[in-house]
């Protein structure tokens, strides 16, 4: 079990008797620049609301590619003291030293979202996040139901190693290739640049014009995956699977362009996270994993309390 007792001891120190505030939760996510990490945050004010004690922050790099720059804000966060650190890793093994750092001075550590290497395990108290590859499987079921058994699809992914990428994706053209022969011709990794992923979408379907499916496989990418399909003409003639569940991914679903949208419980993944750091802090044991849920958004359930309760 990853929960380490003579930590959260360490870190309770803090909280000695009279002691009005507590201190800083340092919440560092993939980017800022992205509603997905917007709606962690909303998740983590919603529980901070519920602790007095504490404050967040709430920090992220200006893309997800800039692995350095999130490594710097936890280096930051640690140097200033924090009380505990919810973190979402860009890259799975260049946190893991920070992460370590964090431990070794005795401040509680949540992953949130995307797994850290091996060689971080024990160094961080809880992960939270969707089980990406149950979610790629579901993705890659609805695939075959809608296109077919035979064919041609394409994958449009983001950042290539990231913990979430290896199971979404990874667990996707697993379950295709066991499932069905659909034929992946091709993955393709936007770096979660919304433009990168149109114009790559716009090259694989030009290509490729037999194609019969397509997966676009967080945000930035499947936005820039719809926008090209519509530029294309090919709106509702390409079985088009997208990732998260932002606004523009709400109306690609609404427009047809979407056959479903796969959503994450973001907002889950920040308000759980802040909770379980309170809960580290006041000596709680707290489990190693906690899967925070993904439903598959389509036209027939996009206004149910089901889908709303995910979409933001």
């Amino acid at each position: 079990m990853k929960y380490v007792k003579h930590l959260v001891a360490a870190s309770a120190l803090a909280l000695t008797a009279g002691t009005v505030q507590a201190g800083e939760i340092a919440v560092i996510v993939k980017t800022t620049n992205s509603n997905y990490w917007q709606n962690v945050h909303k998740g983590a004010e919603a529980a901070i609301a519920d602790h007095s004690d504490y404050t967040i922050s709430f920090d992220g790099p200006a893309s997800e590619s800039a692995v350095a720059d999130e490594v710097n804000m936890v280096e930051n966060a640690i140097n200033r003291g924090v009380s505990g650190i919810v973190l979402a890793p860009s890259d799975p093994e260049a946190l893991v030293p920070s992460v370590k750092r964090a431990y070794e001075a005795g401040i509680p550590v949540i992953i949130i979202d995307s797994a850290l290497a091996e060689g971080g395990n024990g160094y961080f108290q809880a992960f939270l996040s969707t089980d990406n590859c149950a979610a790629g499987e579901a993705v890659a079921q609805r695939m075959i139901e809608k296109a077919g058994d035979s064919g041609k699809i394409a994958v449009m992914s983001y950042v290539p190693g990231v913990g979430s990428e290896i199971g979404r994706v990874g667990c996707f053209k697993d379950y295709i290739s066991e499932h069905s022969n659909l034929e992946v011709v091709n993955t393709f990794y936007s770096q979660s640049q919304m433009a990168k992923a149109l114009d790559q979408t716009t090259d694989v379907l030009s290509a490729n014009p037999d194609l019969v499916g397509i997966f676009g496989a967080n945000e930035p990418t499947a936005v820039g995956m719809g926008r090209a399909i519509v530029q294309a003409g090919k709106a509702g003639s390409i079985v088009a699977l997208g990732f998260d569940g932002n606004e523009d991914l709400q109306q690609f679903i609404k427009d047809g362009v979407l056959e479903a949208t796969a959503v994450q419980g973001s907002f889950q993944m920040g308000e759980m996270g802040v909770d379980t750091v309170v809960d580290l802090l006041s000596g709680k044991e707290v489990p190693d994993f906690v899967d925070t849920g993904v439903v598959l958004v389509d036209k027939d359930n996009i206004d149910t309390p089901v889908a709303q309760n995910v979409l933001y």
